[in-house]
């Protein structure tokens, strides 16, 4: 098996791209990658996409983006795992590297969601979940998430204040990213006095509807370090399943596949936990941020939202998280948003990241969360010496 070395990056501006279509977003992002590796062309390439055939009326997104990007003929196809298909794209990439059979693999996620009806949107991001036991009586996704987060502060006494700290430092990071969609902070008065989307989940506890593209090039290590840019090798990439039905869990607070992928990425990369730098999480909801930190063993039960009130996951805290804004800041399209997670932690550690670097950062960890937690994604980079 051949180790595997991130050499490329590209990435639209998160909004809403009405004038844009699909396959432009994503021919920009790869264009921006290959220019950033100084390639021409890749051998493969790996889409990740959610809606595109509910609310493009798009599939076959491999040929379509191949052609628009001007490499025609190349490998290309679909990864599809809900919001964690960026991440199973860049896992597939990673894969096919490592085993010979590609050299140079492109990686893009893209996710056009605005030019649809709330209404249309809504009801395609419900088909993440159970579609004959929760989407058939009415459940949103935000409804589920509503009812997580309902669970955790009657489980741990937790009132609802605290998990402003998530969305005030997301926010906080977002207004230094020229490509995030929300680039100005907020206080703890203005999260309070959000509206309600579905209880206790306010307007400020989740991510946007948007539109976006981002990419990366993929290379052998050996190739890599000859050419002559700062080495960022994968170290670990893991992916674990759980229930898609929240019901059919034991225990609905325990993301047990973040559990499960994170620590077959811990043991892949030959690491624990303290190693890490930096954390870009699933923030597509408050709750999630939390659960996430807990699964994976960086708070303990009960207690994120309070360290996260209490600064521990600032830029200048003992783990940084959604350093470039996290979906909540810098916009979640939804099946582009873990190769955005990617983007983020690569310009960490290339020392790109300008007022929000992290400290000496060498080694972080993105973990990208399809449904409410059915497939989740955990990625170690590391910057090489």
């Amino acid at each position: 098996m051949r180790e595997v070395a991130v050499i490329g990056m590209g990435q639209t501006p998160i909004n809403e791209h009405w004038n844009v279509s699909l396959r432009e977003l994503a021919a920009q992002a790869l264009h921006n990658a290959a220019f950033d590796a100084g390639i021409e062309r890749p051998d493969a390439l790996y889409v990740a996409n959610m809606l595109a055939t509910r609310l493009s009326n798009q599939a076959h997104l491999g040929a379509l983006i191949a052609d628009h990007a001007r490499w025609r003929g190349i490998e290309a196809t679909t990864i599809e795992a809900a919001c964690a298909s960026g991440g199973m794209a860049f896992q597939m990439g990673v894969r096919a590297i490592a085993s010979g059979m590609v050299d140079v693999v492109a990686v893009c996620g893209v996710e056009k969601m605005t030019d649809e009806t709330t209404s249309s949107i809504t009801s395609g991001l419900a088909t993440a979940s159970d579609a004959d036991y929760e989407g058939a009586h009415g459940a949103s996704f935000v409804a589920l998430n509503a009812l997580i987060m309902r669970r955790y502060m009657h489980e741990y006494k937790v009132p609802h204040e605290p998990f402003g700290a998530f969305s005030i430092n997301a926010h906080k990071n977002a207004a230094n990213n020229p490509n995030a969609m929300f680039r100005r902070p907020i206080t703890q008065a203005v999260y309070n006095r959000a509206p309600m989307i579905a209880d206790p989940i306010n307007l400020y506890d989740s991510s946007p509807i948007c539109d976006g593209a981002s990419a990366l090039i993929l290379a052998p290590l050996d190739m890599a370090r000859s050419m002559g840019k700062p080495i960022i090798r994968v170290l670990g990439s893991a992916t674990a399943t759980d229930t898609i039905g929240l019901a059919d869990r034991a225990n609905p607070l325990a993301l047990e596949a973040a559990t499960n992928s994170a620590e077959k990425a811990f043991q892949q990369a030959k690491i624990n936990r303290d190693s890490i730098d930096l954390f870009e999480v699933h923030d597509a909801f408050s709750i999630m941020a939390a659960l996430s930190l807990e699964a994976t063993g960086f708070a303990e039960r009960g207690c994120a939202v309070f360290q996260a009130r209490d600064g521990d996951f600032a830029i200048d805290g003992r783990l940084p998280i959604s350093t470039m804004g996290g979906l909540k800041g810098r916009g979640h399209p939804v099946g582009a948003t873990g190769v955005y997670e990617l983007v983020d932690l690569v310009t960490q550690l290339r020392g790109m990241a300008g007022e929000n670097q992290v400290k000496d950062a060498t080694i972080g960890m993105t973990q990208n969360i399809g449904g409410t937690g059915a497939t989740i994604v955990t990625h170690i980079l590391g910057r090489e010496a």
